[in-house]
């Protein structure tokens, strides 16, 4: 037989080789391609070569690299909090329900600074906020900043027995609805009389009543005292405190450890820019923070981190609210999950588009959002698709499945909020790992995985948008983190270091450094020297192959 007869084909033959051929041709051109190529995921971090018995290697972002400088401001010429504050931007946005631009912001931080001095502060006072979120506490704290005047804040209305006997403030600022629950406290102390009560609202007449030992000042009166223009009575030496430094004190920040114990931490200008330095680089650079967006949070403004949020939005121009479970002293201590993410609407505010949540938050809209589009009946085979898609690290919320299925179960839950939501950066307690996957097919928008410590002004770690790898070990559940963000160095301290050598994975005390940092005080007063010091977090850590580490905030 000769070799041409083995080339005879016949019609059906040529059909079925072209048929075969698209099919492949169209498998790999309509291939979900990964968004983030595999080499950048498998180094996310810049480990050193070498490390001291103990403890891990030090590890920093990919991007910083070892012998990196650190970012500590946004831009060049913003040196103290005041400097966020960017002239050039006259664009009015939305501050919760209060609609106004960045020279009118400035001209009422200005003159409630003015205010706050002819009420007789100096840079030798500190005022203790007890304020909700809101504009009158952006205002009072850039005002006091402004001054040099330092500020505390409270993680927890439980700690205000405790400040109030060891650092006994010279004024105090508080909403109206709170005065009556603190009055008590307020008058055993034994610095009642060099208290001011400067009162935000208007206290009804019984709070009035019970208040008439203290000087009560309304928060309005200070801003129109400063308006008026009259000269300072009886000036004082200090009256005019001098212009804020980068490496300033303005605030301490009182928050309560894992185990309950109260602890302070101070948050220099520096420690804020650079905050907003690392908040900003959490999205990527094709899709920036800008003055269009509408920054939603779930963390309070007297939390380091919670400030940096608030901050970048001010900077980046973009409107700005936060969710109700940020109160200080709250009403319902059971609001969580949608209901507080809801609790948005009751701003002035345009449609959020990034959003800074807590767990709880995340698990409420994803469950609710799958749960209504199990209703479809294409809902078993999308959620195949969209989970492959996943797994070749791809997902989009434009796709045949997701206008099928997934948005009108978005819009059901989120209404206008599902076409604008762009993405999500969840932190504040462990992620657990199994909502990873539902959250990436439910929201299909970036999601970043951070840890947040009350000594840091920004998350020490931040995953990638884009990274849709998840990561098993048996005795963990909860979901990976990322790398350390640009402007922090981390390490592990009591490894095991012969799980080490045998090539494991360090786990271990979590160690942090950086501008980023505050200084912790002990027994009131600055702990440790001057230069940059290790600060523990107290929780343990571990740090994977490639870069990435997962925690947990108590010791296993």
């Amino acid at each position: 037989m000769a070799f041409a007869d083995f080339l005879v084909t016949d019609d059906l033959t040529i059909l079925l080789g072209l048929i075969t051929a698209s099919v492949f041709l169209l498998y790999n051109l309509y291939k979900p391609q990964s968004l983030v190529h595999p080499i950048l995921l498998g180094r996310q971090s810049d480990i050193g070569r070498v490390r001291n018995p103990g403890e891990s290697a030090l590890h920093r972002n990919y991007g910083t690299g070892l012998m990196g400088m650190f970012p500590k401001r946004p831009a060049r010429d913003v040196q103290t909090l005041l400097d966020l504050v960017k002239p050039e931007f006259d664009a009015p946005r939305t501050l919760w329900s209060t609609k106004i631009s960045n020279p009118q912001l400035k001209e009422r931080i200005a003159t409630f600074g003015t205010g706050l001095l002819r009420a007789g502060l100096t840079r030798d006072s500190n005022v203790l906020l007890l304020l909700n979120d809101g504009i009158e506490f952006l205002i009072t704290d850039f005002a006091l900043a402004s001054h040099s005047i330092p500020s505390f804040t409270l993680s927890s209305p439980s700690l205000l027995s405790s400040v109030l006997d060891s650092h006994p403030p010279t004024a105090i600022v508080i909403d109206a609805g709170s005065l009556a629950s603190v009055l008590e406290l307020i008058y055993d102390t034994n610095e009642l009389s060099h208290h001011v009560v400067i009162v935000v609202g208007e206290p009804d007449s019984q709070t009035i009543r019970a208040a008439k030992h203290i000087k009560l000042v309304r928060w309005e009166d200070i801003e129109a005292e400063g308006r008026t223009g009259a000269p300072l009575t009886s000036p004082t030496p200090g009256s005019h405190p001098a212009p804020s430094s980068v490496n300033d004190v303005f605030t301490v920040s009182f928050f309560q450890d894992a185990s309950g114990q109260p602890q302070a931490v101070q948050l220099t200008h520096e420690n804020i820019t650079a905050g907003v330095t690392a908040v900003r680089a959490l999205l990527p650079l094709s899709n920036p923070l800008s003055g269009l967006d509408t920054i939603v949070s779930a963390h309070s403004l007297s939390t380091a981190f919670g400030r940096s949020v608030a901050y970048t939005a001010i900077y980046e121009g973009a409107s700005f609210a936060t969710c109700d479970s940020t109160r200080l002293f709250k009403a319902d201590e059971a609001l969580s999950g949608l209901s507080d993410f809801f609790s948005l609407k009751r701003y002035a505010l345009p449609s959020p588009t990034i959003a800074f949540l807590r767990p709880t938050h995340l698990d409420s809209l994803v469950s609710s959002i799958n749960s209504t589009a199990k209703g479809h009946f294409l809902f078993p085979l999308a959620w195949r698709q969209k989970h492959a898609g996943i797994i070749e690290g791809y997902s989009t919320k434009e796709g045949l499945w997701d206008r099928l299925v997934f948005e009108g179960a978005r819009s059901k839950v989120m209404g206008e909020g599902a076409a604008t939501l762009r993405a999500v950066v969840v932190s504040g307690e462990p992620l657990p790992a199994a909502l990873l996957t539902p959250a990436r097919i439910g929201l299909s928008i970036p999601l970043v995985v951070a840890h947040t410590h009350p000594l840091v002004a920004a998350p020490i770690f931040a995953s990638h948008p884009h990274d849709l790898q998840t990561f098993a070990h048996a005795d963990e559940d909860v979901a990976h983190v990322g790398p350390p963000v640009v402007n922090v160095e981390t390490k592990l301290v009591g490894v095991d270091d012969a799980a080490i050598e045998r090539g494991e994975d360090p786990v271990g005390v979590l160690h942090v450094r950086g501008p980023v940092v505050g200084r912790v005080l002990a027994d009131g007063s600055e702990q440790g020297s001057k230069e940059e010091v290790w600060a523990s977090t107290g929780h343990r850590a571990r740090a994977q192959t490639n870069g990435s580490f997962k925690v947990w905030i108590a010791e296993k």
